[in-house]
Formats: structure tokens, sequence, C-alpha cells
């Protein structure tokens, strides 16, 4: 799985509509609960220190699903019934990230833009796996781009955590 600065040198065209569609906006997030049924989140996901993160209250669902199931899959919202300015979805697994530095340079940036995350939040990296992109510039033919991980899918969805340093 790849940062989001490692997917945006194999693709820079899709990490650039990709960033277009999800900075600053609302954007929903899909986990899997303990039963196994999708979840659905809204977030609002924050690019900095080469990654994209999402934070959330610790007893937030997402944050349960997240430690007990790392795959997720992120989708943009869209304005329009005639798909706005286009869709862009990612999956993967997300990665906790613990390490204080790295929190407060996330948090940072977070309240830069506005935000207001507390230091009780948990903060999570999500990795990618994959990505697609929709734009219906032509309802009749929309423009199809994906983008896919070489690495191999091991399959393993168990919690990983940032090291503490």
């Amino acid at each position: 799985m790849k940062t989001w600065a490692q997917f945006a040198e194999e693709a820079p065209d899709l990490a650039s509509f990709g960033r277009t569609r999800l900075e600053g906006r609302i954007a929903y997030l899909a986990t899997i609960r303990p039963g196994g049924a999708p979840r659905l989140h809204p977030v609002s996901p924050v690019f900095a220190a080469s990654g994209l993160f999402v934070y959330m209250s610790p007893s937030s669902p997402k944050a349960s699903d997240l430690r007990r199931d790392s795959r997720y899959t992120v989708h943009c919202s869209v304005e329009d019934h005639h798909g706005g300015e286009g869709e862009f979805l990612i999956s993967g697994c997300a990665l906790e990230t613990i390490n204080s530095d790295q929190r407060e340079e996330i948090f940072r940036e977070a309240r830069s833009q506005g935000r207001s995350p507390l230091e009780s939040y948990v903060l999570f990296e999500f990795r990618i796996r994959e990505a697609a992109a929709t734009i219906y510039g032509d309802h009749a033919n929309p423009s199809r781009t994906t983008w896919k991980s070489e690495e191999v899918d091991r399959g393993d969805p168990s919690p990983q955590r940032a090291n503490d340093s």
C-alpha cells in the first residue's frame, strides 16, 4: 500500500484530481462493522506530511471499526445528480498514528485550515491500495480512470499502528 505522496508519484493526474475532490470538503468513509456489514461516516480528510489523514473522537464507531479491521474506502461528495465535478474514491488500509510529533504536525495543519481537532482525538493515515475517478463531461461516455498498487494484497485487515517515537 502507498502513502498519498507515493500514490501521487505513480499517478500524478489522478492524485491531483482526487486531492481537488477531497481537500476542504466532506467525504464519506466506509468501514466494516464487527458483524461484517458496511458502515458509512462523513469525514473531513487532511492532507499533510505527505499523507492523507482523518481524525476522530476515540469513542467514534469509525475508530473502533478501523482499529479492529483497518480496511476502508473513502468517496468524495458529489454536488448534483449529474455527477458534479466528478467522483473520486480510494481504498486501502488505515494506519493509526500514535507518534506525538506527527500527530501535532497533522493537527497543526488541520487548524491552519480552520478545523478544531482535540488532542484526545485519534488519527489515522489512509494508505492507498487503489483509486478511481469518474468525470461526467459527456454523460453518454463518462471518463473513468483507475489505479492499483502493484504490491501484493496479503488480505491482512488487522489493525496497524505507527511507532511512537
